[in-house]
């Protein structure tokens, strides 16, 4: 009978028991190092000649060798329970948040100092992560996180969320002034908000950067003033481009004076208001897989540290 390839069942325990006799050249050996009878082994391998319809040993009274067969076969067959093996273990990294791809979506504003960290602390702690960037306005981030089309967010605080989406702030950092670099302003030490009440803004867009853009207001009427608005943006480059012009001024973290944009000088704010601060969060469905888990502990802990 000629047995089909689908027909034949080679299961680990006897290829297994091949390969040990493979490399005993022995039968009574190899039983012994697999902690079975001899008799067992040998009708195991008859059964693994016949299912081939191949002949694997020549058995003789010394021991046994492999057939030219045997020998190939012996080569793929340590082959397939390497594969196996690593199969097995790569699909348990996958599930244990070891392995796989997370689609991490940001603004811009926070690429400049939270992500480099993270990637590098991620690359040490869990290379087999491999994290795709995706940069937007915090509202679509939000968005491409509910829909899943992202699995993390990061941006600041965003507005209030539904309930398919968590929100965890793993960073504060204070407001300052950014000004054209030949402003009055320019180089001098912390002021007060109240004195740029005459001074033209660009603000944030209500929509692409809703945190911010309330932040702003709410913080300049504590101050006892309205910003007069020159320009709207929705992201960064829009902020920065119009106080390079040396149109007006803008409120952006102090992080950026970190990263010197040509035509910009930062002033800081005095005071302690928690209007002057902004927050930054990681956004996530409620039920986050494990790599996204392992992301948001691995944040903890820098944030800790």
């Amino acid at each position: 009978m000629v047995h089909r390839a689908s027909d034949i069942n080679l299961t680990r325990r006897l290829l297994e028991q091949f390969l040990v006799v493979a490399d005993e050249k022995h039968f009574g050996r190899a039983a012994e190092r697999l902690g079975m009878s001899q008799p067992p082994l040998s009708q195991s391998v008859q059964r693994l000649e016949r299912a081939l319809a191949v002949r694997l040993l020549e058995r003789g009274p010394g021991g046994v060798t492999l057939t030219p067969a045997g020998e190939v076969f012996a080569v793929d067959a340590r082959r397939l329970l390497d594969a196996q093996s690593a199969a097995v273990e790569r699909v348990r990294r996958v599930a244990g948040g070891l392995e796989g791809d997370v689609r991490l979506g940001y603004v811009s504003i926070l690429s400049h100092h939270h992500l480099p960290g993270l990637l590098r602390a991620a690359a040490e702690e869990l290379p087999g992560l491999r994290i795709h960037l995706h940069q937007d306005s915090s509202a679509n981030v939000a968005d491409l996180v509910r829909s899943g089309e992202l699995d993390l967010g990061f941006l600041r605080d965003p507005s209030p969320l539904s309930g398919d989406l968590v929100s965890w702030q793993f960073a504060v950092e204070r407001i300052a002034v950014a000004v054209p670099q030949d402003h009055r302003l320019a180089g001098s030490g912390p002021i007060d908000l109240a004195e740029l009440r005459d001074e033209d803004f660009v603000l944030p867009d209500d929509t692409a950067l809703p945190a911010l853009a309330q932040g702003i207001r709410l913080a300049c009427h504590e101050a006892g003033f309205t910003p007069r608005s020159r320009a709207v943006a929705d992201d960064l480059t829009g902020l920065f481009s119009y106080v390079a012009s040396g149109l007006c001024v803008a409120l952006l973290s102090e992080r950026l004076s970190e990263f010197p944009i040509p035509g910009i000088a930062y002033v800081p704010l005095r005071g302690d208001s928690p209007l002057l601060e902004t927050g930054v969060v990681a956004l996530h469905r409620p039920d986050p897989d494990e790599a996204v888990r392992r992301l948001l502990e691995l944040i903890a802990r820098r944030t800790a540290d």
